[in-house]
């Protein structure tokens, strides 16, 4: 069974980024969870469970960066993950600016 979580920060804050809307979905856009991130910038349990080789992360970034009163460039962010391993924890963050964003796999 595969764990998927995340966790977002702002850059330009220095701060987690709270409430920003994430959606995990299938190689064929199945929506397979739906969360936000809390007052730590994380959701730590997005999802448990069967995937398929390839899911999508989608970040609503144009709706947190509103909120912040911020002109953005992206108003999603959107992280395809490959799943090699069924059996593994699979941790995204993304570290998030308005004209710029970074991601890599933590642990």
């Amino acid at each position: 069974m595969t764990h998927i979580s995340t966790h977002v920060l702002d850059a330009v804050t220095g701060r987690p980024a709270v409430g920003v809307a994430v959606t995990l979905t299938g190689a064929d856009g199945a929506v397979l969870a739906q969360s936000a991130t809390d007052s730590d910038g994380r959701i730590a349990d997005l999802y448990s469970g069967p995937v398929p080789d390839t899911c999508r992360l989608c970040f609503d970034t144009a709706t947190y960066f509103a909120a912040q009163g911020v002109d953005a460039l992206y108003p999603e962010v959107v992280v395809a993950v490959s799943i090699t391993d069924a059996s593994a924890g699979y941790h995204v963050p993304l570290l998030l600016a308005p004209f710029a964003y970074s991601t890599y796999r933590g642990s």
